[in-house]
């Protein structure tokens, strides 16, 4: 019986690798260990100029996650625990992010997120968008309304409504290339590690342990040059007719507060929420908020 038990869990584990190697369209890669009790399996996802890594967990409608500047899909590890026992959760590192490879570009990650849903074969599907994530998908909501349910605006920059940005106000990206380009990104690490957008506002040694490892895998790519690839103008947001919930930490920075005020007003159907006690990062500061209000908007929203 035991033999019958540890065969037939090998001869699974074959069929769940077939299952995500064999299909039409462009190839799909398992990388290190199949999953194990706590850690899902990562997955690859080839697309023109770059691989990307991706985790696929859960059943139920689809949620796909897009991450913010200097992170990847690991930003995400406490919504996954949390939605994947109603939600099928689908998260990526954008390309030059985290351990996907290639040059960042927002243009290209809207092609990127449609391409995984292709390959998925993701009829609908609701979107969480943090920061940079967030004009993804405004994007995508506004351009493929048939394939977005709902959508998530997490701490949204002043650029997904209008050409003209704070960026450099709230982020001195000039210093930060110089840095770079002098061959020292431990103290650009240390430097943004300080900065307010990356900086954690609870006491919990996993949360920050966790933005830690994420930092020190982001490699600059896009502070060591111009980003590749067309320019992605601000979405069409009056053309957003799915369901919006606009988040924002309480604690953010106030042109990021303003940002999501002014998002909320030109979306036709929205709800706007303010997590206590958080920042920039309110999933890390405040997950049990967080993902309340998010498991309640996806209950009602997500198909």
């Amino acid at each position: 019986m035991r033999y019958a038990r540890s065969l037939f869990a090998k001869l699974f584990s074959l069929y769940e690798l077939f299952r995500y190697t064999v299909y039409s369209g462009a190839p799909i890669r398992v990388t290190g260990s199949p999953p194990t009790a706590g850690r899902p399996a990562d997955l690859q996802l080839s697309v023109p100029h770059a691989l990307l890594r991706f985790r696929d967990e859960g059943s139920g409608p689809a949620v796909v996650l897009v991450h913010g500047w200097t992170l990847d899909l690991d930003q995400w590890e406490p919504q996954a625990q949390a939605l994947s026992d109603a939600f099928r959760v689908i998260r990526l590192d954008r390309r030059g992010f985290g351990l996907s490879s290639g040059q960042p570009s927002l243009a290209n990650d809207v092609g990127d997120v449609r391409a995984l849903m292709k390959h998925l074969r993701l009829r609908s599907v609701a979107l969480v968008g943090m920061s940079q994530g967030a004009r993804v998908a405004a994007h995508l909501a506004a351009e493929s309304p048939e394939c977005v349910s709902c959508v998530v605006f997490d701490g949204p920059p002043s650029g997904i409504l209008s050409d003209a940005s704070v960026a450099e106000e709230e982020i001195p990206l000039a210093a930060y290339r110089a840095l770079i380009r002098d061959g020292r990104i431990e103290e650009f690490r240390s430097e943004w590690r300080n900065h307010p957008l990356a900086q954690l506002h609870t006491a919990d040694p996993g949360a920050h342990e966790l933005l830690r490892r994420m930092l020190s895998r982001y490699p600059a790519v896009d502070l060591r040059g111009t980003e590749s690839g067309p320019a992605l103008p601000p979405a069409r947001i009056e053309s957003i007719r799915a369901p919006a919930l606009v988040v924002s930490g309480a604690l953010d920075l106030e042109s990021r507060i303003r940002s999501a005020e002014a998002l909320a007003r030109a979306l036709p159907s929205c709800e706007r929420v303010l997590v206590p006690g958080a920042g920039h990062l309110p999933n890390l500061d405040y997950p049990a908020h967080y993902n309340t209000r998010l498991r309640r908007f996806l209950q009602h929203c997500a198909t």
